[in-house]
């Protein structure tokens, strides 16, 4: 074993190796290792690749992993290997060799290898340990010189670092970053892990390349513009290697997962900032173009996640004919995937971060900010009707069984005040009798009522203020009830549409100077707020502390703040304006504080977030 290709492939990967003559010897050493590192145990016949024992042995996201003849734990889940390998080597009905040779595990090992014994301990206690797919790299434990021989043929076959490489791309990414960044991004993400680059540090990079292209942007020059869109397109193939590198080198982490997760956004929505300052430096007003983007964005964003989360983990709901094969939309998607080009057709049409953030680079160096955001608007709009469309005929045609944690996790995004929590406490059991289309409807007609009343009435009259309120009532009885209804996804989208785009309205309708710059960084702030509770619960961990929510006050509490303050500030001028700054101001100091203390404490999930398509 010593100074054997083994031995300098766990090496490379930050072992410290020692050998065993048997499970006890093994226990021992296991158990002289500092508490706080990671160990494994691996068969000392291992014949593979270096990726392979690098994906079994080393991925941080999963307190036990394994892979043929090899298993490893992290600090945290050492106690369950100590009590696996226990079992393995003691015998007994939990784990060992039986009479005539066989094994009384109840998952049988994969080989007689003591590490395979292991995991089928682990697994057979119900700690079944992350196993990652290979594909065409080699782990193997041989029995014989034959099958030895066989392995390394196998082995000497494929080309490890070539399988590395391309599964550091995202297998499933739209057409633009797959024929236009990843080609050779994922050669940069190799070039940062050998110089010591970490994915935090090109995700700052990126970052710091779209503040650097808004700022070109907002020059107002077409030179300043030109900058601005390859500027952009940079940040963007900056972007797709942080993700790359991550998977390269297996660099997942806490901080990682949320910088990934918030700076897309961040990025998106500074550049519409500089756009709108750019065009006002040429004498165009397209703030509102720029508000109507982000609201856009943002809401199709929750619609995605919410979908998702509703459909996660249920099941098909029982029917008296008998279980349901599917529906028409999935049939129909299924023969439309077996014509290769229409797969890509698909991915494009739905505008992914790639495709839209191309788009965005070519216009604002060919055209001018106006016409950017209005194609932008039209060709996300078509998207977000599509893709909706399509998710509500799925959701009414084939009913399924919500799970209370996607039930949960609907409720948590509907993100309610205390205003709409009373209401909702007051309704009580008549509104839990009441059809499953209820929650949407009444949220539905709550935000139409309010959108329509901000869109047409005076602003600084008493009908906003009303509308409001009535607003505050439906978005109470909308989550009176679980939101177990096929069309309950809808319900948070709704009620995001009905904040953001009444803000936007009273705004753009005030004709007070620097309302509208001021209602951007409200929605901004506002925006945050809402993907840090959809990361969050995307990461396992459930909805940002109550007391968050109280101090932002609810998506209801807020949307009545704003238009009290229209109806009594927009006569003065100015002071509509001020006030929209210093909302938005508090709403970032606060959560912003909240999300970074979560972010970088240990309850953090330590997953690295694919996000949308790329």
């Amino acid at each position: 074993m010593p100074g054997s290709p083994l031995d300098g492939h766990l090496r490379s990967l930050g072992f410290d190796v020692r050998c065993a003559r048997d499970g006890a010897d093994a226990a021992r050493l296991l158990a002289d290792v500092p508490a706080g590192e990671r160990v494994a145990l691996v068969d000392p016949r291992f014949v593979g690749h270096l990726h392979a024992l690098r994906l079994a042995l080393t991925d941080p996201r999963f307190p036990l992993s394994a892979t043929t003849g090899a298993v490893t734990a992290k600090p945290e889940a050492r106690g369950s290997l100590a009590r696996a390998l226990r079992e393995a080597h003691g015998g007994g009905a939990a784990g060992g060799h039986g009479p005539g040779g066989g094994t009384g595990l109840a998952a049988a090992p994969r080989t007689g290898a003591l590490a395979d014994r292991v995991a089928a301990a682990l697994e057979a206690g119900g700690e079944a340990p992350h196993r990652a797919e290979l594909g065409s790299l080699v782990a193997a434990v041989p029995e014989d010189d034959a099958s030895r021989a066989e392995a390394s043929r196998a082995v000497a076959a494929v080309d490890d670092e070539a399988v590395r490489l391309r599964s550091a791309v995202k297998a499933r990414d739209g057409f633009f970053t797959t024929f236009f960044v990843s080609t050779y991004s994922r050669y940069i993400a190799r070039w940062c892990a050998r110089r010591g680059l970490t994915p935090n540090q090109v995700t700052t990079a990126s970052l710091a390349t779209a503040v650097i292209a808004a700022a070109c942007a907002a020059t107002g020059t077409r030179g300043g513009y030109i900058a601005a869109g390859i500027l952009l397109y940079c940040s963007f193939v900056l972007d797709c290697t942080d993700g790359q590198l991550a998977r390269y080198s297996l660099q997942y982490s806490t901080l990682g997962a949320w910088l990934d997760a918030t700076f897309d956004r961040a990025k998106e929505y500074a550049y519409y900032a500089g756009l709108a300052l750019g065009a006002a430096r040429g004498g165009d007003d397209v703030w509102a173009l720029a508000l109507g983007a982000m609201v856009l964005q943002t809401c199709r964003h929750v619609v995605d996640f919410a979908f998702n989360e509703a459909h996660a983990e249920s099941a098909p709901a029982a029917s008296a004919a008998g279980p349901v094969a599917g529906t028409p939309t999935s049939a129909l998607s299924t023969r439309l995937d077996s014509v290769g080009w229409t797969v890509w057709a698909r991915r494009m049409i739905v505008l992914p971060i790639g495709e839209r953030w191309a788009l965005i680079a070519v216009l604002t160096a060919a055209t001018t900010p106006r016409i950017t955001f209005v194609v932008l608007l039209v060709g996300c709009a078509f998207a977000a009707c599509y893709t909706t469309a399509g998710r509500v005929l799925r959701s009414v045609l084939r009913r399924s069984v919500r799970t209370e944690r996607a039930t949960r996790a609907l409720a948590d995004l509907a993100d309610s005040g205390p205003l709409a929590r009373a209401v909702a406490a007051a309704a009580g059991r008549p509104v839990r009798r009441l059809p499953s289309l209820f929650p949407f409807a009444v949220a539905l007609v709550g935000g139409a009522v309010l959108a329509a009343t901000a869109a047409y009435a005076r602003v600084d009259g008493p009908w906003p203020v009303l509308a409001a309120l009535l607003y505050v009532v439906t978005s109470g009885l909308a989550v009176a009830r679980p939101l177990t209804g096929p069309l309950d996804w809808l319900v948070a989208p709704v009620f995001r549409a009905a904040e953001y785009g009444t803000v936007l309205l009273l705004a753009a309708r005030s004709g007070v100077n620097g309302a509208l710059p001021a209602a951007f960084g409200l929605v901004a702030a506002v925006a945050y707020h809402h993907y840090d509770t959809t990361y969050r619960i995307r990461g396992g961990t459930g909805a940002p502390p109550r007391a968050l929510v109280l101090a932002l006050g609810g998506h209801e509490t807020r949307t009545l703040v704003a238009v009290v303050l229209a109806a009594v500030l927009v006569a003065r001028g100015a002071d509509f304006a001020t006030a929209l700054t210093v909302l938005a101001v508090a709403v970032a100091l606060v959560a912003l504080f909240e999300s970074i203390r979560f972010w970088v404490s240990s309850s953090a999930p330590a997953v690295h977030d694919e996000g949308e398509t790329a």
